[in-house]
């Protein structure tokens, strides 16, 4: 088994969510998980399930659920995917044609996002994927690949946090030496949050979260490229 597919599933989700209905479209080989938590477990009997897939339940909150269906991951790699994003087949052969090269490395996707928000949306995609490309630094809603060794060396998501797990998760794994590579394919996702909340507030909102958070991981790194050009 090579790709263990990991869904955490929050309680406000719904059986109708997008990815519920192509799961389909992932390889049989490939080990799905469903990571419920107490306030969604009633899905359990809604949900029509390749047979492939399982669910689990974890404690309340994306990183506990995702560690929690890591540990019980079989595959060489693991895929996280959240559950509004649209999966398609040139996203998955996308993904299947660059894990052939076993990279040992942070994979994921170009962002684009659905129209159910509200604001120019396309901006924030667009502003996510330059991150991406030239700071190396994508977020969650980009669904993340990479090696269970990987994951397992950095510890997995950090649950003490209130926020930004999947940011951290990329911070610890450059400190590292693990790069992000970007596949050439859009990964769809909702953009529900944006109407819920507010364009301009939320985008703030996100670019203050993601710049202070990522201020002590980036001086880390800072510090330690000048130690080497010190030493050169």
């Amino acid at each position: 088994m090579r790709v263990s597919v990991i869904i955490p599933v929050g309680p406000a989700e719904s059986p109708d969510a997008p990815l519920f209905a192509r799961l389909n479209l992932l390889p049989s080989s490939w080990q799905v998980i469903i990571a419920l938590c107490p306030e969604s477990e009633s899905l359990k009997t809604m949900l029509d399930l390749p047979r492939h897939a399982e669910m689990i339940v974890a404690p309340t909150g994306r990183a506990q659920q995702m560690n929690a269906a890591a540990e019980k991951a079989q595959g060489q790699y693991l895929w996280f995917l959240h559950v509004d994003s649209v999966l398609t087949c040139a996203v998955v052969q996308a993904l299947e044609q660059v894990l052939a090269q076993s990279p040992d490395t942070l994979l994921c996707y170009r962002l684009r996002f659905a129209g159910d928000g509200q604001g120019p949306v396309g901006m924030n995609a667009l502003g996510a994927n330059l991150r991406t490309r030239v700071l190396g630094v994508p977020f969650g809603d980009q669904g993340f690949c990479l090696p269970v060794k990987r994951f397992r060396e950095v510890g997995g998501y950090p649950e003490a946090i209130p926020y930004g797990e999947d940011h951290v998760l990329v911070w610890l794994l450059r400190l590292q030496g693990v790069g992000a590579h970007m596949l050439p394919c859009d990964l769809e996702t909702s953009a529900r949050k944006y109407r819920s909340a507010g364009w301009l507030s939320l985008t703030l909102r996100y670019q203050w979260y993601w710049l202070r958070q990522a201020a002590p991981y980036a001086g880390c790194l800072l510090v330690r490229r000048l130690k080497r050009l010190i030493r050169l």
